[in-house]
């Protein structure tokens, strides 16, 4: 027992204190000495108890000189000892899903290269899927190992973006256990995906070749101009964007292209000299040659993007079998309307369009036709009615045609429509960016082409939608009023398409008809509203 005695005696010189008595049977005569607490949570807790002579058993205390291994009472239950915190782990960090039914995304641009420290919520890359462009953030502090991927390459869902060296054997920062990074089984690590509202401009450039200074920020621009530089070798870096907030545009990438600027400098004031009259009249000037672009045959480029996600969608559309139904419709109430509502609508900060009110009065439409705001499940054995009309608008942004929703149309005012419309609008254009929620939903459609020309079409049904609008632009033709006197009328087209599987003709006419008789005769929008 003097062995015994001399070990614990050791061990409480090498960072052991005295602790607490420990009693299991009823006697005060066992005395524990347990490990100094200096590891904070992860500290490992020794126990070592002493029978003295004067018990007679020890079955009623501790085992002579058993020593047990026990965590802290603070110590996480979930996080292991470490014996090595400064030891460092090569994960992979996995593209995470950014979307229902999204497999794979296009890869745009590197934020990192390798080399580069990153920390948490620090922006990786930029990657563009069918319905979005979405920035992904790092969920880890650690070094960047290597990339794997080429701008303009597609990524699978699932699979690694990079190689991160993280400190701690794969620790990843985090103060508990749950944040430990299981090294040898990376397919269960989860990557968190974040948008930033103001993205840092400080952020490091791209990968290769492609790379651009530190100090540069991220070029403001669109995949489709983004794509428009690579095929011509275009650093957009070095592109002066005239759009706002320095957005490089399609037309500064085409004036480079030229050989012009894309925004014109200002006129060099002329100088004393020349305000007086000329000897002789100034010789004409000579126009240099148009410069001819050089004819490079055939040109092959993959289908990705917008395009890859407009030939998926119309392929499904032909099976749908279209059948056509258009009308004009005289839109001079409606203008009036729009003109006394103006005002009250700038007051709000709203632009009130005319789009906003033909939205509206179509949702009062499909309350009294259903089936137009209904979609056919998939093996066609159920009609699907939707309560909400969630309508989506066709805009055409750098990106190409999307279709973004105003959700829950029956419930808003004109106003209210007309504000999301505007917050749509200028989302497509280039501000914050259209969102996945306002792509995803829609049961029904129109399409304002009028607002570039044309005056009918035929639009085509995007499942699994069952109708489609197209209107055309508003034109001042002669027309008879009631007295057969003519008259001008701002008359505007429209062209409907219907699915004919579950929408009839006598259908579609019915609810175009009362479409048009809110529009000629705007009080009946106010009357009709809920």
């Amino acid at each position: 027992k003097f062995s015994e005695v001399i070990y614990l005696f050791t061990m409480n010189r090498l960072g052991s204190s005295v602790g607490r008595r420990v009693c299991r049977g009823g006697s005060n005569n066992t005395k524990s000495l347990r490990h100094g607490c200096t590891r904070g949570k992860s500290c490992i807790r020794f126990s070592t108890s002493i029978v003295t002579p004067a018990v007679s058993s020890s079955s009623d205390y501790l085992s002579l000189g058993t020593i047990r291994r026990r965590r802290h009472p603070s110590a996480s239950p979930s996080r292991p000892f470490s014996a090595s915190p400064s030891s460092k782990a090569s994960i992979p960090f996995l593209l995470a899903d950014i979307g229902e039914g999204i497999a794979e995304v296009e890869l745009l641009q590197w934020f990192v290269s390798p080399g580069d420290e990153v920390s948490q919520f620090d922006r990786v890359c930029e990657v563009q899927s069918d319905k979005a462009t979405v920035e992904i953030t790092s969920r880890f502090d650690g070094v960047v190992e290597s990339l794997n991927g080429e701008v303009g390459e597609m990524l699978n869902v699932g699979e690694p973006l990079m190689m991160i060296s993280v400190e701690g054997g794969g620790e990843g920062g985090g103060d508990g256990g749950d944040d430990k990074i299981k090294t040898d089984d990376p397919g269960e690590m989860k990557q968190k995906l974040s948008i930033p509202e103001a993205p840092n401009a400080g952020a490091a450039g791209g990968h290769g070749p492609r790379s651009k200074p530190a100090d540069t920020g991220k070029v403001l621009t669109t995949p489709a101009v983004r794509k428009m530089a690579r095929e011509h070798g275009i650093d957009l870096a070095t592109v002066a964007g005239s759009g706002a907030k320095g957005r490089v545009l399609k037309e500064d990438v085409l004036a480079l292209l030229g050989g012009a600027p894309s925004i014109p400098p200002p006129a060099s004031p002329a100088p004393a000299a020349a305000s007086a009259a000329p000897s002789s009249p100034p010789p004409s000037p000579v126009l240099a040659p148009l410069p001819t672009p050089p004819i490079t045959g055939t040109r092959r480029e993959p289908v990705r993007g917008m395009t890859r996600l407009m030939i998926k969608s119309m392929n499904e559309s032909l099976s749908i079998p279209h059948f056509g139904y258009a009308d004009e419709i005289d839109v001079s109430a409606l203008q009036e309307l729009r003109s006394s509502l103006k005002p009250a609508a700038e007051a709000m900060g709203i632009r009130l369009s005319p789009l906003a009110i033909m939205i509206k009065a179509a949702s009062i439409a499909l309350t009294n036709h259903p089936v137009l705001n209904s979609s056919l499940s998939d093996d066609s054995s159920e009609i699907i009615y939707h309560n909400a009309h969630n309508i989506g608008v066709a805009m055409d942004t750098p990106r190409g045609l999307v279709v973004p929703n105003i959700k829950s149309v029956q419930s808003l005012s004109i106003f209210d429509v007309a504000g999301e419309l505007n917050r749509l609008q200028a989302d497509g254009q280039g501000g914050a960016g259209l969102k996945e929620a306002d792509l995803k939903g829609t049961t029904f459609s129109l399409s304002n082409i009028g607002a570039i020309g044309g005056t009918y079409m035929s639009p085509v049904i995007t499942p699994p939608q069952v109708a489609i609008g197209a209107i055309g632009k508003v034109q001042t033709l002669p027309r008879f009023d009631a007295e057969m006197n003519v008259k001008a009328a701002k008359v505007m087209e429209v062209s409907w398409a219907g699915d004919h599987r579950i929408v009839d003709g006598a259908t579609m006419a019915r609810f175009s008809n009362e479409w048009k008789a809110m529009l000629e005769n705007p009080s009946l929008i106010l009357a009709k509203t809920r």
